[in-house]
């Protein structure tokens, strides 16, 4: 038998890793959505979303990936995360969404009595190569905090921060019951780029959120990794932390 035929044949028999990331890094483009409700309207927000706004973004081709409400939510905020094939996708599908009769109608209906939003921040991101397969995580038992992490790193430190949560950081949270969801960036040129690291991990709780976080504080794996990867300087500048729940019509729970 032909030797490179054998070698491919021997190849093909042996079980896939499921560890293994793609030859390619992902290359959907996803969006983090702030939406800051006018008084007293949250709640009719939340129910144009579910009743109406997430159907209507899989029709035109958003991907609904999770709806959050922030536990401490003084700031009457929800936050989603959307996604797209491209950026040229995002353009055309938010287009064809505003145009949609039906889209107006339920706006025009649902704001009757004033308006439901007040503010709308956005940012386009793009995964880092070691962010997880993106995937629904549903827990239908015991609702789970998420924590909405933004780094922003020292300057000209980003790319030593991706590799410190690369080689270490991802890995120690997963062994102190820190779920992983997400890691991402703002895209190139845009507000964030140069200095910006946003993730997303699951908690139990946000009480063992508290004894996590304490425990990998601790962990001499993660003290000498910090070390090492700071002997020429901080990575990291600023730390902003948001808790949420997931609402009752997010995808992910």
């Amino acid at each position: 038998m032909n030797s490179l035929l054998l070698a491919a044949l021997v190849l093909l028999s042996q079980p896939a890793n499921p560890l293994a990331r793609p030859a390619s890094p992902e290359t959907r483009l996803y969006e983090l959505r702030t939406y800051f409700a006018s008084p007293g309207k949250l709640d009719n927000l939340q129910a144009r979303f579910r009743d109406h706004t997430m159907k209507l973004f899989e029709k035109h081709g958003i991907k609904n990936v999770g709806y959050w409400i922030p536990i401490d939510n003084k700031e009457n905020k929800l936050i989603y995360m959307v996604s797209f094939p491209s950026r040229e996708s995002r353009e055309a599908s938010f287009k064809e969404f505003g145009a949609d009769p039906e889209w107006q109608k339920v706006y025009k209906d649902s704001e009757a009595n004033g308006k439901l939003v007040e503010k709308i921040d956005s940012l386009l991101l793009t995964p880092t190569d070691y962010s997880p397969a993106m995937k629904d995580i549903k827990n239908p038992i015991d609702p789970r905090a998420f924590e909405l992490r933004t780094y922003h790193a020292a300057a000209g430190k980003l790319s030593d921060l991706h590799s410190r949560f690369r080689d270490h950081t991802a890995k120690l949270f997963d062994k102190h019951g820190i779920t992983n969801f997400g890691y991402w960036t703002p895209v190139e040129k845009s507000r964030g780029a140069e200095d910006t690291l946003v993730y997303l991990v699951i908690h139990k709780s946000k009480e063992d959120a508290a004894k996590s976080w304490g425990e990998f504080g601790k962990d001499p794996d993660w003290i000498s990794a910090r070390n090492d990867s700071e002997k020429n300087g901080k990575l990291v500048d600023k730390v902003e932390s948001v808790y949420m729940r997931a609402t009752d019509f997010s995808p992910v729970k």
